[in-house]
């Protein structure tokens, strides 16, 4: 599967009003769709090289294929009875699943926070795991990673922290260190319950500007305390758990020192839109930074929400603001190909926003093609920056 995430999204959303989990002390949740309540379909089927686009928010950082399981959902994600166990919610009606494993195979689930944590300050990971009885083991070191920059790698394998290092002006060396969660179940107590969802919590303190949280196993099989137990079926190769109720919370936060405006750790690596009303005006135009689509292809991704529920927010404070959604490429690649796969990824963000309640007679798109680089096409940083979307306002 080179390059590709295969599953089709469909842009229709579904938000479901069920009794979800709260955060101990109703402190703010920075974890958006912490239940994975809501979803832009009904999942319908197991794809073991396949990826998550089904639940809002949510993604995964590696080709090895997270899952979704929802009551709505087709015989093999269902709930309670799926294609890899049999399991209730915690809350609601949806959650989750990752292998991982006996072996150095892993899944991982990552989402964006709702805003970036401010150094100094005390934060509390909580998170419920529950094992598939359809399991080969079990392990202990399940944990939440908070980083400031958005994982990505093409592994199926255990992530890594792959750091480049020049030695001279020819060479080179890539150095992979593992990665050290901030929250990790402790060694001693493998999960092993199948019948109960059992909790994962610690708090840490944070460096500051950590905007990314991602979990699962980071541990190789050998330090992951595995246990073989007699009431499992090992219908499934490894240890595969359901995920559910994910919370991230200040304990030591104020209204200012929490704001970004006030911290001054904050930095965003990839940062989302931030547009002060004051540049909204007629003519102005602004990059969608962080838009994920499917190789070649014009399927928008889940890493995509935040910054699309930015523009969200800032169309619905100005519901006068009638804006173009330009999409552009690269360089490479004939006229017509870039000029059509433009388009429909421009289309593709238009159809999201009216998912989401905005008027469509507000939303204009267009493709630009190849037509207006803002870089130079011979880098690969700078195809980068050319294959972008944006938004231009026309009314306010």
């Amino acid at each position: 599967m080179k390059h590709s995430l295969l599953l089709l999204l469909l842009l229709c959303p579904v938000v479901l009003h069920a009794q979800t989990y709260t955060s101990p002390d109703n402190e703010e949740n920075l974890v958006y769709n912490p239940s994975f309540e809501a979803y832009v379909e009904c999942p319908r089927k197991i794809d073991a090289l396949g990826t998550l686009t089904t639940v809002e928010a949510w993604f995964q950082p590696s080709w090895g294929s997270a899952d979704y399981f929802n009551v709505c959902g087709g015989r093999e994600c269902g709930v309670p009875k799926n294609k890899l166990g049999v399991q209730h919610a915690h809350s609601g009606l949806g959650y989750c699943g990752i292998y991982c494993s006996k072996t150095d195979y892993r899944e991982y689930l990552q989402t964006q926070l709702k805003h970036p944590l401010v150094a100094g300050r005390t934060y509390r990971l909580t998170f419920f795991v529950s094992l598939s009885e359809y399991s080969a083991g079990a392990v202990a070191t399940i944990g939440g990673l908070l980083t400031r920059d958005r994982i990505y790698d093409t592994v199926r394998s255990v992530l890594m922290h792959k750091e480049t290092r020049r030695l001279s002006d020819k060479v080179s060396q890539t150095v992979a260190t593992y990665y050290m969660p901030q929250v990790v179940n402790d060694y001693n107590h493998p999960i092993t319950n199948t019948a109960d969802w059992i909790r994962v919590t610690d708090t840490f303190v944070a460096e500051g500007g950590e905007q990314f949280l991602t979990i699962g196993n980071f541990f190789p099989a050998a330090q992951s305390n595995l246990v073989d137990l007699d009431y499992l079926t090992y219908l499934l190769p490894g240890a595969y758990y359901y995920i559910d109720d994910v919370s991230l919370t200040c304990l030591n936060c104020t209204d200012t020192t929490s704001s970004l405006s006030t911290s001054p750790n904050f930095a965003t690596p990839s940062p989302t839109i931030a547009v002060p009303d004051s540049n909204l005006r007629v003519g102005a135009t602004f990059v969608l930074r962080n838009i994920f689509f499917d190789f070649d292809k014009s399927v928008l991704l889940q890493q995509s929400y935040v910054e699309l529920l930015h523009l969200t927010e800032i169309l619905n404070r100005h519901p006068r603001m009638r804006i173009e959604i330009g999409g552009h490429t690269d360089g490479r690649g004939s006229t017509d190909y870039n000029q059509r796969l433009s388009e429909s990824r421009a289309k593709a963000v238009r159809d999201y926003l009216v998912s989401k309640g905005i008027d469509a007679r507000r939303l204009q798109y267009k493709g630009y093609g190849k037509s207006i680089p803002i870089d130079s096409n011979e880098t690969e940083e700078g195809r980068a920056n050319n294959r972008r979307v944006e938004f231009k306002v026309l009314a306010m």
